[in-house]
């Protein structure tokens, strides 16, 4: 076996194999060394953030500017990152819900000053990081976004309000972005209409009104889509819609298709405020914002979809297993593919070296981003221990750590998250499945594919030292396939809309060994582009009630929605997963 192999090369070749693995996968939330924040931010307060992503190529590479994280990010695939330090005439507090458009591969242009009031930047050379600033200043320009057409002709378009609507403007390029022109204004939310951008988690708050915000505009075969994010991005439901149009200022249509970017269930949640670039092999990608709130309301990461445009020109990005490993973007012909490795790790037992202030081990286990363990030291003497219950084979893993009063803010040099894994059959042999001993790399949110499958039941993570004060894990999720069944299709799959049409309850027969479903549902019974992961017991997850139906003896699955339009049917459908796969899913069912 594989294992008896890598025993007897001995712990140095090890480590030098597990640096070097071979990475054909990725795992929402993006593992980058997201930025301490400087601003909302309180003694008690210190927390790691990333938002608002803008990615674009230039020059066959690929930039990325976050929300005030002092610098941005560059990648040749969409999957390593690296941090590049700006220099000359850089944002002093960092860009905010920043801009940015490659113009003919010749000039990068970057806005997004956190006062609103600002100047394009632009440079021919990203890399080394200096800008210059265009003379023309505009205002008022929270959440820009910039956009250069085919035809050379420049427009500006901004919006962050839960009462002002998307506005447009075309810009003189000729004489450096001075407006020219009048103010357009686009579109708005629509809450009485489209449930999802309702305020709150699950859009449960009828009081506040949603934000709009965050516009970005891509253009695909002549047609021109507005994409904006709603209703909060401290929520669940955080999303990206669209909005289509023949001219770059409109006339503006809802697409029948929304929200288009929606990640409400599963580990992580939260899609919206992002950007869409064309990445290798000519695959779109969406970049977008999940809340990670531990600590306060703004601590959020990134994450990136496969998106694309049917042959009815429908644009939508695919969220389906949104959290779970999918093919990386430079995989030649998988276009970001689901690559059916399911979590073992959900829901099974912890054991550690030790815990701190309540914040106990099984919750590196349930799925909830917001809870977390806490360790007595930040050592080598600390670890963590999961009984994956049976033998099963492991494929990657990944580490998801948490800032506990770590007060730290502003960029850290030499930040680097050490530790091991290993894996064993009963207990007792143990042998290495990762090396991050020797790891120089700031890694939050480590997810490591394993370069040859391995065969495990007990996962063990060995603590070296991490770069906060506390060693704080929010979640260690092991990805591969158990030996046992998939679950069955589920059975008496009914959904029922709501007198308030937004709304729609949906009734199932649980499935035994189920750990949890997709629901999914959309515009037509080839166009389910919409999924919602609900585990089946997991109480911090929005509720799944289990109980005897009227008149039945068995039991049944209730869960309700919010998130539809009011003006047109839906088609839903539900599929079971479990440790070893997933099921068939039920035939479509129209709700008009």
């Amino acid at each position: 076996m594989r294992r008896t192999i890598l025993i007897a090369l001995g712990a140095a070749a090890l480590g030098a194999c597990a640096q070097s693995m071979r990475m054909d996968t990725y795992c929402n939330p993006l593992n980058i060394d997201y930025t301490y924040m400087i601003y909302n931010s309180n003694r008690d307060q210190s927390y790691r953030s990333g938002a608002d992503p803008a990615v674009v190529e230039f020059r066959g590479e690929y930039y990325m500017f976050v929300t005030r994280s002092h610098g941005y990010w560059h990648s040749t695939d969409l999957q390593n990152w690296e941090f590049i330090k700006p220099g000359r005439n850089w944002y002093p507090q960092g860009c905010n819900a920043p801009a940015a458009h490659n113009y003919r591969d010749s000039v990068l242009y970057v806005a997004g000053d956190p006062s609103g009031a600002m100047s394009v930047l632009y440079t021919d050379d990203p890399k080394k990081g200096d800008w210059e600033a265009t003379p023309a200043i505009l205002g008022d320009l929270q959440d820009p976004d910039l956009f250069i057409d085919d035809d050379g002709s420049a427009y500006m378009f901004w919006g962050s309000s839960n009462v002002f609507p998307i506005r447009g403007m075309k810009l003189n390029k000729n004489h450096r972005f001075i407006k020219e022109g009048e103010t357009v204004e686009l579109f708005n939310k629509d809450m009485a209409l489209h449930g999802w951008e309702r305020f709150g988690e699950n859009h449960t708050d009828t009081v506040i009104p949603g934000y709009i915000e965050g516009p970005w505009l891509t253009k695909h075969n002549g047609r021109y889509y507005m994409q904006y994010a709603a209703p909060g991005t401290e929520f669940n439901v955080y999303a990206d819609g669209v909005y289509v149009a023949d001219n770059p200022l409109g006339p503006y249509k809802y697409q029948a298709h929304n929200p288009i970017s929606y990640k409400p269930g599963g580990y992580m949640n939260g899609a919206g405020h992002g950007s869409t670039v064309l990445g290798p092999g000519n695959g779109y990608w969406h970049f977008a914002s999940q809340a990670y709130p531990i600590n306060m309301n703004w601590e959020r990461r990134l994450c990136m979809f496969p998106t694309f445009f049917d042959k009815d020109g429908i644009m939508y990005c695919d969220t389906r297993f949104g959290d779970y490993p999918h093919y990386a973007p430079a995989v030649p012909g998988q276009k970001g593919t689901f690559r059916g490795w399911m979590l073992l790790s959900y829901g099974k037992p912890v054991t550690a070296s030790s815990e701190a202030e309540g914040h106990t081990p099984s919750s590196i286990t349930d799925e909830n981003s917001k809870t977390f363990w806490l360790a007595a030291k930040n050592d080598s003497t600390e670890w963590l221990q999961i009984d994956l219950g049976a033998p099963a084979t492991v494929n990657a893993i990944q580490v998801n750590y948490n800032d506990y009063k770590s007060n730290m803010y502003g960029r850290y040099k030499g930040l680097r998250h050490r530790y091991t894994i290993d894996g064993s059959l009963d207990g007792k042999t143990w042998y290495p499945l990762v090396d991050r001993a020797d790891s120089y790399r700031d890694t939050p949110n480590d997810y490591v594919e394993l370069a040859t499958p391995e065969r495990a039941r007990y996962i063990r993570y060995n603590n070296i030292s991490v770069p906060m004060p506390n060693l704080s894990v929010s979640a260690i999720r092991v990805f591969g396939l158990g030996d046992g069944k998939a679950p069955a299709q589920p059975r008496n799959f009914r959904p029922v809309r709501h007198d308030d049409r937004r709304d729609v309850t949906l009734r199932w027969t649980p499935v035994d060994g189920a750990q949890g479903y997709n629901i999914l549902w959309g515009i037509a019974p080839d166009k389910l582009y919409s999924s919602w992961m609900v585990y089946a017991d997991n109480p911090n997850s929005p509720k799944v009630i289990s109980a005897p139906a009227k008149g039945s003896k068995s039991a049944t699955c209730e869960f309700t929605m919010k998130c539809l339009s009011t003006d047109q049917p839906y088609y839903f459908a539900i599929e079971a997963f479990n440790a070893n796969g997933v099921s068939k899913a039920t035939v479509p069912v129209e709700v008009k």
